[in-house]
């Protein structure tokens, strides 16, 4: 079992019942799943561009990523309706587990310029939303040679019913939240 897993059951859930009074360990919020997106663009059309994106979205994540195609035809955007635009991996479990604990551990204070995570990522459904300009900013990337480097998007979606929920649920599992 991850450590973040451990630390939420142990850490976090009494202390988000004392907090906000909830009688059941079920009715305490909890991260859901983990979306990260990459979209390929200009890296995508140079030869072997998706194949390098895939290989370290995989190492990264852990998981084969699922390529995001485009809907429509936009010619200024140069694209056509069913080519590959992006590669997206959905994380739940084991796996959604281990990869936010790299995140908030490892990856995170590695980024350039990083004064923590804006509280306003966090949506009204609950969902924080990190960028991530540098993909080299992982573990499993060190010691690799690059040709490109891409950003990526995390989406760590919750099933906290306000903002102020999942704001005191991040803030309890250790993302690096500025004081607002």
């Amino acid at each position: 079992m991850a450590l973040l897993h451990q630390k939420y059951k142990k850490e976090v859930v009494p202390e988000m019942k004392k907090k906000f009074g909830y009688s059941n360990v079920m009715a305490v919020p909890r991260v859901k799943k983990v979306v990260v997106h990459v979209g390929t663009g200009r890296i995508g059309r140079e030869k072997g561009g998706d194949e390098e994106v895939i290989k370290y979205l995989a190492a990264i994540t852990g998981q084969r990523p699922l390529p995001c195609t485009a809907r429509t035809s936009i010619a200024s955007f140069k694209t056509r309706q069913g080519q590959v635009i992006g590669q997206k991996v959905t994380l739940r479990g084991a796996r959604m587990y281990d990869f936010l604990e790299r995140l908030v551990s490892a990856a995170i204070p590695r980024m350039r310029d990083f004064r923590g995570l804006d509280p306003r990522a966090v949506d009204q459904g609950g969902a924080l939303t990190v960028g991530v300009r540098e993909h080299i900013i992982f573990p499993e990337t060190i010691g690799e040679d690059t040709r490109f480097i891409f950003g990526l998007e995390a989406t760590v979606s919750t099933n906290a019913k306000t903002r102020e929920e999942a704001l005191v649920l991040f803030q309890l599992l250790g993302f690096p939240l500025k004081k607002s």
